[in-house]
C-alpha cells in the first residue's frame, strides 16, 4: 500500500473538493488516500483547493506510541495531529507530543509563527510527517471565536481568513468598497476595522448595521455602477452571488480603471466548479487564489497592493 519511498509532496483536500484537488495538480498525483490526503511525485507548489500543503515529508517506522512520540519531538517541538486512520492509537501518540495551543483565533490578530508540523498514522507501525507545512494552523483549519451579536449572518467569517491569511487589512483613513453587501456582514468587518464603507447593493443593509458611523450606502446593483461613480478606494471587496464570469467582467472593469489599490471576491460556483473562469482570474497580475476553511463551493480571490 505505501512504498518505501515517501511522496515529494502531500496535499489535505480541502473537505469535498479532493476531485478539484486532483484535477489542479493533475499528473503530479500519485494516490490518494483517506479521500483527502493526496500525495505528489512533484515539490509542493501552491494551490487552490488544499487546507493544508505537507513539504518533504517522510514515513516513520514506530515500534509504539512512545516510539513514535519520541521520533516526532527528536524533528521538532510543535505538531498537529491529522487523524484519518488507526483512531484510538494515534489519538494516544498525539497525548504524548508537546501541548500545542487549539484556541479558537481572535480577529484581527496575527497568526501563529511557530513552525507546525503535521503528521497521521497510515499503519499501526508507520507515520507519515512533514515538518514544513504550508498553513501555521493545525490542518489549515481556520476556527475563530465568533461574534454571535452583532455581525447580521456568518459570511462576515470568511472576511476574517480572508484578511488574517492576507497578512493586511483595512483600517483609519481608508475608503472601502463592498459590492452586494446585503445585510451587510462584510461592511460590519471593515466599519469595526476603522476603515469608512461605501455598501452597495440594491437590498438594504440589516437596519443596526446602517446605523453604524462611516457606512454610507447605495442603493444600487454593483454591475450598474461605474468606477467613476466612486472614484478611488483603497479596497474593493465582493462577496456578490453571481456566475463567476459575471464578477470576472467586474473585476477587469475596476482593475483596468486604475481606481482601487486591493482587491477581494468571492468566486461562487454554480453546479460544476468553473476551472476555466478562475484560470482566467490567475491571469490577472499580482492575484491568486484559495479555497478558505470558511467557504463553501466557493473560492476567494485576491489581489492586492504590494506593501512598501
Amino acid at each position: 500500500m505505501f512504498g518505501l519511498v515517501p511522496p515529494q509532496s502531500v496535499y489535505l483536500a480541502a473537505e469535498g473538493f479532493v476531485q478539484d484537488l486532483c484535477r489542479e495538480l493533475g499528473d503530479d498525483v500519485e494516490d490518494v488516500f483517506y479521500d483527502r490526503l493526496v500525495f505528489s511525485k512533484a515539490p509542493a507548489r501552491p494551490v487552490i483547493w488544499a487546507d493544508n500543503v505537507w513539504k518533504n515529508p517522510q514515513f516513520i517506522e514506530i515500534g509504539s506510541i512512545g516510539d513514535g512520540a519520541k521520533k516526532l519531538k527528536a524533528l521538532q517541538r510543535n505538531w498537529a495531529h491529522c487523524p484519518l486512520d488507526f483512531h484510538r492509537r494515534s489519538r494516544l501518540l498525539a497525548e504524548k507530543l508537546p501541548y500545542v495551543s487549539a484556541k479558537p483565533l481572535k480577529f484581527p490578530s496575527p497568526l501563529p509563527t511557530a513552525p507546525l508540523g503535521s503528521w497521521t498514522m497510515l499503519r499501526e507501525d508507520l507515520l507519515l510527517a512533514a515538518t514544513d507545512c504550508s498553513s501555521p494552523l493545525a490542518n489549515g483549519a481556520y476556527v475563530f471565536a465568533e461574534n454571535k451579536e452583532e455581525p447580521p449572518n456568518r459570511a462576515y467569517l470568511k472576511l476574517w481568513e480572508a484578511l488574517t491569511r492576507a497578512g493586511k487589512m483595512p483600517g483609519a483613513g481608508d475608503t472601502c468598497l463592498d459590492l452586494g453587501a446585503c445585510p451587510g456582514g462584510w461592511t460590519w468587518v471593515l466599519q469595526s476595522l476603522g476603515a469608512k464603507v461605501i455598501s452597495v447593493d440594491k437590498a438594504p443593509l440589516a437596519p443596526h448595521i446602517a446605523k453604524l458611523p462611516n457606512i454610507e450606502y447605495v442603493q444600487q446593483s454593483a454591475f450598474g455602477l461605474k468606477p467613476e461613480d466612486i472614484g478611488k478606494v483603497d479596497w474593493l471587496f465582493s462577496d456578490i452571488i453571481c456566475y463567476p464570469e459575471r464578477l470576472l467582467r467586474l473585476v477587469k472593469t475596476w482593475k483596468d480603471s486604475g481606481l482601487v489599490k486591493n482587491m477581494i471576491c468571492t468566486i461562487k460556483f454554480q453546479g460544476e466548479t468553473d476551472h476555466k473562469t478562475t484560470e482566467s482570474f490567475l491571469e490577472i497580475a499580482g492575484s491568486y487564489a484559495c479555497h478558505l476553511y470558511n467557504n463553501k463551493h466557493e473560492i476567494t480571490w485576491f489581489c492586492l497592493e504590494e506593501s512598501t
